[in-house]
Parts: structure tokens; C-alpha cells; sequence
């Protein structure tokens, strides 16, 4: 097995309300996926293969990462359709959609909990689905020679870290709030298992004039 980095995307179109305008990279977004670019190159990181979904968020920070490596584009790494499910339960159950950064750290553990239930009719793929396809892209990536990159988005993140830890809903919403954009997340395999050892690392945003631009939403 291959060691793997996990990169959420850079900071995208935080004002969005729905998918598809949520799905490109703000200017801020742009410039730190250069920064990690920039940083990798600088401290010879290495790594040979290169993945990412097929979102545009995720695309666009590949690219502006310029590792010079080919990227793999796997939909399997996109996020889940959190905006899709937080209508729907708008919809179903008259949970509001959050108009406040604060207001996540109730709402999503809510939806996930849903979700998980299957008490939100009509979501675009199943809880069980999302953790299998996510299950069934690393399994493939990790049986591939060389470390590997991976750019994809929080919730996706999230999950994973779920899935290595043996955490449930209320833990796996907090690891996702917690994921800054760029930040890296990487699983080394020890005994079979994927293990953690780094999370949410931004040393690419860790100084004072960067500071700011460690963001979460």
C-alpha cells in the first residue's frame, strides 16, 4: 500500500447556495493553491501520481498547485451534494439552511445524521454509497506504486478520517468543520490499516502575514 495525501480544494464561492455556483475557486482560493504548490516544490515533497474528483474546485487547485505531474480525475473523489441535501431537508423536515458560520456546527451533523437514517427522500446518492465509492477510489489508488496526491473536498475528507478512526456522525462533522482549504491530510499504511499522521496541515498559510488566509468556509 502506498502512502496518500489528502488536499481539500481552495477556498471556492463561499457565497453560494446551491452546487453549481458553489463550484469555482475565489480568488483567494487560487492563490493558496499556488502557495502549496509553491511549498511542496520547495521542500521536495515527494510524491509521483497526482488525483482528483472532477469538480472544477478540485481541478482548478490541481492546476494551480502545478506539481507537474498528469492528474487522474476520479469522480469518485467529488464531495457529497451538501447543499442538495440541506435543501431537501428544508423541504422534508423544515430545517433551515444555515445563514451563519455558527450555525453549521448543529446543522451538518444534523444532515449527516438524515442522511445516514435514510429520512431524506430523493438525496443524490445513498450515505452507504458515498462511503463505498470513497472506500473502493482509495483501495485503488493505495494499490498503485509511488505516494500519491489527492485533491478533492472536505466532507470527502472527512469521511475518510471516519472510516481510518472508527468515528461516528457526531465526530465526523467536527473533523469536517475543522478542514481548512488547501490543508493536508495524509494516511500511511501500518499493519493493513490506514493510519493518520498528519491532519489539517497548512504550513504553506503558517505565517503572520498569511494567517488569514487559513479558512474554513
Amino acid at each position: 500500500m502506498s502512502h496518500i495525501t489528502l488536499i481539500r480544494h481552495g477556498q471556492a464561492n463561499s457565497g453560494a447556495k446551491d452546487e453549481l455556483s458553489y463550484d469555482r475557486l475565489s480568488p483567494l482560493g487560487h492563490e493558496q493553491s499556488r502557495w502549496l504548490g509553491t511549498h511542496l516544490r520547495d521542500t521536495h515533497t515527494h510524491h509521483t501520481r497526482l488525483f482528483t474528483g472532477t469538480l472544477r474546485r478540485h481541478v482548478e487547485t490541481a492546476e494551480g498547485m502545478a506539481t507537474g505531474l498528469d492528474a487522474v480525475r476520479d469522480a469518485r473523489l467529488n464531495e457529497l451534494e451538501y447543499f442538495t441535501l440541506a435543501s431537501l431537508m428544508e423541504e422534508q423536515h423544515g430545517v433551515a439552511f444555515p445563514h451563519e458560520q455558527g450555525a453549521f456546527t448543529s446543522h451538518l451533523p444534523t444532515v449527516f445524521n438524515f442522511w445516514k437514517e435514510g429520512r431524506i427522500e430523493g438525496p443524490p446518492e445513498t450515505f452507504a454509497a458515498f462511503e463505498t465509492r470513497i472506500k473502493d477510489a482509495l483501495a485503488e489508488i493505495a494499490s498503485g506504486d509511488g505516494p500519491a496526491l489527492v485533491v478533492t473536498s472536505g466532507g470527502l475528507i472527512s469521511m475518510v478520517m471516519a472510516q481510518a478512526m472508527g468515528l461516528g456522525i457526531p465526530a465526523m462533522a467536527r473533523v469536517a468543520l475543522a478542514i481548512m482549504h488547501t490543508s493536508m491530510h495524509r494516511l500511511f499504511p501500518i499493519g493493513g490499516h490506514w493510519s493518520p499522521v498528519l491532519f489539517n496541515a497548512v504550513p504553506h498559510l503558517d505565517t503572520p502575514e498569511r494567517r488569514p488566509a487559513q479558512t474554513h468556509i
